[in-house]
């Protein structure tokens, strides 16, 4: 045992050197001796340390990721693209806060973003993002990281967040001897964590750069704080963290850092700002998305030339048919780059495009490139044509503004299958095993044109497919019925109404609260919802006016699927009251507290603002009382509260 103990410590120190420090002090050859030397005491005596590095390489290949619900939310990061969108970002924070305090300066890391989960100083969890509020569990993939630590000195429970990264000097090299080199180092990153062999996620030799904490037991007061956290228990951090007084000096830094970026030996897509002192995060609160104390500042996107060697049309769910470019393969941002996005066939004739022509291409944000413009016109460049027919179907093209639609509604099949695809996907009703390669299948071979066929399927159909056997399709099965069960936002984006996202649909459940409210809703009233236009509306007017849709929606309903729709609580003791909490509850998680006052018809703000007429102020309440003092808001302490609520319950027993 005693020798065990010692060659853990030596290997994880060994490690830390290698992958931290860029300092080894020993050879592979001498490290690989060490680690076989642990694993074959590990065998013989059938023990393993918590914090061996054997633990970090995991065994079998997992059926499936397990889903891990995050103690606090992930948010994702409000963006500036220039000075003028920080000196925006700044005055709003002025606007709330009435100055604009000391901020932190990070790398924005292009990487998988990860959550670490830790109890009695051991790692128990690791997962994905996700959604923000969900992710996949990817413990065993992660435990194969070097730079995470499987057991920290800190014993209360604790998520640690950041980043997964390749190292662009790791990532050439494994490109050296790879059978199949690897395209871009973020990819390579996400892609071995998603692997379900965890031997294969340690082939890449990852790394982790910690820059947050979530949910923690721990009270923090600054980003200065989390960074000294993090670093005490052992993670890897940013080299670069600098402290922000003045813009000046701000945009000084920023240009250094891009144009100090293809020096780095990882891949970063910009830098992030965090208000350092967490009782001016407080104040600030979050949006729907994000926070309103960080925004990231995304550098310029990477621009280069090649050749348009043709267009493809193609034909999306709403009919509308797209054109896409066929490219010389050019590299850029790590990646291989054939195909870029047209917008349509206005922007096409406006940029002056044509195909054999030398154009600009650029790549924003990792998604797939765009053509900005013409570099060069050749004697053999031909102009681009818009199609007369549909390229599937061959029916009628009719041009709607700047885009062209297919009038074949009923049986073009790269709209329907489009449509089943996009109402299978995860942000819709989250058909798992429903891919679009799938759909397709169930297209051609079994006549599912429609999304409400899905629930018709029999498993004796499925098994006549190739690739269905017994377990696929009964997990198929399963996964379709599950979708049954969803929420109002989640179905009015699968249905597909044209314009309308994520983020509109969860607005019109928001407002219109039922779907037979939002059915019999007018133009009118759907202007009213925050960043609706009169085309947004027209299309929700015009999705539900049409009997097909209806008759859809109704089979749909008949065949079992269903939503929650809460209905909003307008009487009890907090009725008509916006609620801030601050300061800590000696009785009450303030989670709890805040669904007792939404119980109670109350509704519950983040910050102190003047739309707020009721404080409850637990101890070492800050700066939110005192902000409430000042706009004279009414203020009550936690005995008021649990008063409040005794009167509840009694008036419950009577």
């Amino acid at each position: 045992m005693q020798r065990m103990k010692e060659l853990v410590d030596k290997l994880n120190r060994y490690a830390k050197e290698y992958y931290e420090l860029d300092n080894p002090t020993i050879s592979d050859k001498e490290y690989d001796q060490l680690y076989d030397e642990l694993v074959k005491l590990e065998e013989s005596t059938g023990i393993i340390l918590p914090n061996s590095p054997t633990h970090r390489v995991g065994g079998k290949p997992l059926d499936r990721f397990k889903r891990h619900t995050h103690r606090q939310r992930l948010y994702s990061l409000d963006k500036a693209k220039d000075q003028q969108g920080l000196k925006s970002y700044f005055q709003r924070v002025k606007k709330i806060l009435g100055f604009v305090p000391e901020m932190t300066l990070e790398h924005k890391f292009d990487g998988l973003t990860l959550s670490l989960s830790y109890e009695n100083g051991e790692l128990v969890t690791a997962a994905t993002r996700g959604d923000g509020i969900v992710g996949e569990d990817v413990t065993p993939q992660v435990r194969t990281i070097r730079s995470v630590p499987l057991v920290i000195p800190y014993k209360g429970f604790i998520e640690i967040q950041g980043e997964a990264i390749m190292r662009l000097s790791v990532f050439e090299e494994y490109n050296k001897t790879a059978k199949e080199p690897l395209k871009n180092a973020r990819n390579a990153a996400a892609g071995a964590i998603r692997n379900l062999d965890p031997k294969v996620t340690a082939e890449r030799k990852l790394d982790f750069m910690a820059y947050n904490v979530g949910y923690s037991d721990k009270e923090f007061l600054s980003q200065q704080d989390v960074r000294k956290f993090l670093i005490e228990n052992g993670y890897q951090t940013d080299d670069m963290f600098k402290i922000i007084n003045d813009t000046k000096t701000l945009f000084e830094m920023l240009n250094a850092l891009e144009e100090n970026r293809p020096n780095l030996d990882f891949l970063i897509d910009g830098a992030v700002l965090k208000i350092d002192k967490f009782e001016y995060r407080k104040i600030l609160g979050f949006t729907e998305k994000f926070p309103r104390w960080a925004i990231a500042y995304k550098f310029m996107a990477e621009e280069t030339t090649t050749i348009l060697k043709d267009v493809i049309w193609q034909v999306s769910r709403t009919g509308k048919i797209n054109p896409l470019a066929v490219l010389e393969p050019v590299e850029l941002l790590g990646a291989t780059v054939k195909r870029a996005t047209l917008n349509n066939i206005l922007d096409i004739q406006r940029k002056d495009i044509k195909i054999n022509s030398r154009v600009f291409i650029r790549r924003s944000n990792d998604v797939i490139p765009e053509i900005m413009g013409v570099s060069e016109h050749y004697p053999h460049s031909v102009d681009i044509l818009s199609p007369a027919k549909c390229p599937s179907c061959q029916s009628e093209v009719k041009q709607i503004g700047a885009f062209l639609y297919c009038e074949n509604i009923d049986s073009c099949a790269p709209r329907i299958i489009s449509a089943i695809t996009h109402f299978a996907s995860k942000p819709c009703m989250d058909i798992e095993g429903l891919s679009e390669k799938t759909v397709e299948q169930l297209y051609n071979e079994l006549k599912i044109n429609s999304i409400d066929k899905l629930y018709d399927l029999k498993k004796e159909q499925l098994l006549t497919l190739e690739g269905f056997k017994d377990k696929r399709a009964d997990n198929l099965l399963t996964n379709i019925e599950k979708s049954k069960n969803t929420t109002l936002d989640r179905f009015i984006f699968a249905l597909g109404i044209n314009t309308i996202g994520k983020k509109a649909a969860y607005q019109l459940a928001k407002r219109f609260k039922t779907l037979d409210a939002l059915i019999k809703a007018t133009k009118e009233e759907i202007v009213e919802i925050d960043d609706f236009g009169d085309i947004m509306a027209e299309n929700v007017v015009n999705f539900f006016s049409d009997e097909k849709n209806v008759d859809l929606i109704n089979s749909l309903l008949g065949k079992g699927v269903r939503f929650e729709t809460k209905e909003e609580v307008t009487d009890g003791v907090f009725a008509g009251r916006v609620v801030v909490l601050t300061g800590s509850l000696m009785n009450y998680k303030r989670s709890q507290a805040a669904k007792i006052i939404q119980s109670q018809g109350g509704k519950v703000n983040d910050s102190v603002s003047k739309s707020v007429n009721l404080v409850i102020a637990g101890q070492d309440a800050g700066s939110k009382l005192k902000k409430a003092k000042k706009l004279g808001i009414e203020i009550q302490d936690e005995d008021w509260f649990i008063r409040q609520i005794e009167n509840i319950k009694t008036e419950d027993t009577k």
